[in-house]
């Protein structure tokens, strides 16, 4: 990004963040994600996969939701390698993927999950 000949001269801007800016799609990417997880539901899901490797059926009966639509929440969450899955005969099985984006979630959600906890006893 060239910042050399911004309208106001407020302050000067390092080459360092000149150099660090990421593009365009790196941006977007985090931008999906945050998307991804704009879903309550689906949040639900993700951070019960994240301390369980579970079937639909169950998910279902936990989040109280039909099996159709935590088929639908999977499906997202499987498509960002956000979980992954694994047959055992007929059955399939989740469970939150190992990989740092999915672990940096889990922790991000762990702490709002603390942060409103500690605001609820103010």
């Amino acid at each position: 990004m060239d910042f050399s000949h911004l309208p106001h001269n407020h302050h000067p801007i390092s080459d360092e963040l000149l150099n660090n800016t990421p593009d365009f799609e790196t941006f977007q990417s985090a931008a999906d994600i945050l998307k991804i997880l704009g879903d309550a539901n689906r949040i639900r899901i993700f951070w019960i996969l994240c301390h369980c490797e579970e079937c639909l059926i169950n998910l279902s009966a936990m989040i109280g939701m039909s099996s159709p639509a935590i088929s639908y929440h999977l499906k997202i969450l499987k498509s960002c390698n956000l979980i992954t899955s694994r047959r055992d005969e007929k059955e399939m099985y989740y469970t939150v993927a190992d990989n740092p984006q999915a672990y940096f979630l889990h922790k991000t959600i762990e702490q709002m999950i603390a942060l409103n906890q500690n605001t609820k006893g103010e």
